[in-house]
């Protein structure tokens, strides 16, 4: 459904051109969920923004339903059903839930606006006609953010660490609701992600780092190397030998 090809990209830096991304070969099914992860800097969110147009491709192409998609906008790519979700989700001064569903949906009808919420765990009641202002938490937004990227009924749409600045509670409903949107809808999702409870979510993993895809591969087998780090790591040894003994002094 969208396929990179060969695709490099270089950004100006301050000593002139960096390559950031180098010879990118992806090919993304339909309904599927993809996680994207690897070391900090490695290019994991210049692959997220190169599809969605906010990078230039350098060399290769972007093949999507067929189409060659190279050199759209990132409006012509919006409008043909790709969707970027960013780290940090917007607050709209003076925008209320009601409002921001309705213009992503073009629908402002209140089951419609009611069962977009329902699918992110939210009440309706409760939301519509809320400001989106600082009341709102991080896992809030974010699942707000998800909502208006349902209403928009993309075919792929690409997560830059969801994660980021919620607490546990938000967390366990974010996994929650990548889960439902993966059953109902039939979009491509993309989650750039560390989280452990995030790679269990994906039908595949694919590895970034130093600009290039390194391996694309199940996340048992990425799990079962979480597990051998994280049985080899002294200081985590160290923790649970503590904890143990601290437990036996309060049962004491």
């Amino acid at each position: 459904m969208l396929e990179l090809i060969d695709v490099g990209v270089n950004l100006e830096g301050e000593n002139g051109k960096v390559q950031v991304l180098n010879h990118i070969n992806l090919n993304l099914d339909k309904k599927m969920i993809y996680v994207m992860t690897g070391p900090n800097g490695g290019g994991k969110s210049s692959i997220a923004k190169t599809i969605m147009g906010i990078y230039p491709l350098t060399t290769g192409k972007i093949v999507m339903d067929g189409i060659d998609i190279s050199e759209k906008s990132i409006t012509e790519r919006a409008k043909l059903g790709i969707g970027y979700a960013m780290q940090q989700p917007a607050r709209f001064k003076g925008m209320k839930v009601r409002d921001m569903l309705t213009l992503a949906a073009g629908d402002d009808s209140e089951k419609n606006l009611c069962d977009l919420l329902f699918d992110v765990g939210l009440c309706a009641q409760d939301y519509l006609n809320r400001e989106i202002n600082a009341s709102f938490s991080g896992g809030e937004l974010k699942r707000l953010e998800i909502a208006s990227v349902l209403a928009r009924k993309l075919k792929v749409v690409l997560f830059d660490e969801p994660e980021a600045g919620i607490d546990l509670w938000s967390f366990k409903k974010l996994t929650q609701t990548f889960e439902n949107l993966n059953e109902k809808y039939d979009t491509t999702i993309i989650i750039i992600s560390h989280q452990e409870r995030i790679l269990r979510l994906a039908d595949q993993v694919i590895m970034v780092a130093d600009g290039k895809i390194s391996e694309i591969t199940d996340k048992e087998k990425i799990l079962d190397e979480i597990k051998i780090l994280d049985s080899n790591c002294r200081c985590r040894k160290t923790c649970e030998i503590r904890g143990k003994s601290n437990a036996i002094e309060c049962n004491r």
